[in-house]
């Protein structure tokens, strides 16, 4: 874990994957919230950057076994080998994993401290307050995601 300033108190936690094959809890302590544009952390989750939670490898446990791809000479992506869901992002030479915000609860509180990647971010991104909004299930989609520690 680095020294930098960006590092905040987090409570504990938990989430995982859209199936439930895959789970993880975290302890209370710090982590640093990121927000990554670069193509690989795109091309990772499948969407326009990945919201990321550091935190240190030694305060996670997992329930399910991801499966690991080594998505560069630096790190593994890790996803659930049922459902695909894109779950941590994890160094060779480093003490920490970054967990997907997207793989906890929508009430976790996850504030993002620092962008990186800024050469391949989306420029539509700032359009995005302007634009108008519509509840998820209004168009009578029902879910069939797991909904454990999902608040949903």
């Amino acid at each position: 874990m680095s020294n930098d300033n960006l590092w905040r108190d987090t409570p504990a936690g938990s989430g995982g994957c859209q199936c439930g094959a895959v789970r993880y809890t975290f302890t209370a302590g710090p982590s640093k919230a990121t927000i990554c544009h670069c193509r690989m952390c795109q091309r990772a989750v499948g969407g326009p950057f990945a919201a990321l939670l550091e935190l240190p490898r030694d305060r996670i446990s997992w329930a399910g076994a991801p499966k690991r791809f080594a998505s560069s000479s630096k790190a593994d992506r890790g996803f659930c080998p049922e459902c695909g869901t894109p779950l941590f992002y994890d160094f060779h030479d480093r003490d920490v994993i970054e967990v997907t915000a997207g793989s906890l609860p929508p009430d976790f509180p996850y504030r993002p401290v620092k962008q990186w990647g800024m050469e391949s971010r989306c420029g539509w991104l700032d359009g995005l307050p302007r634009l108008p909004g519509a509840e998820t299930f209004e168009t009578g989609i029902s879910s069939n995601q797991s909904s454990e520690n999902d608040g949903a």
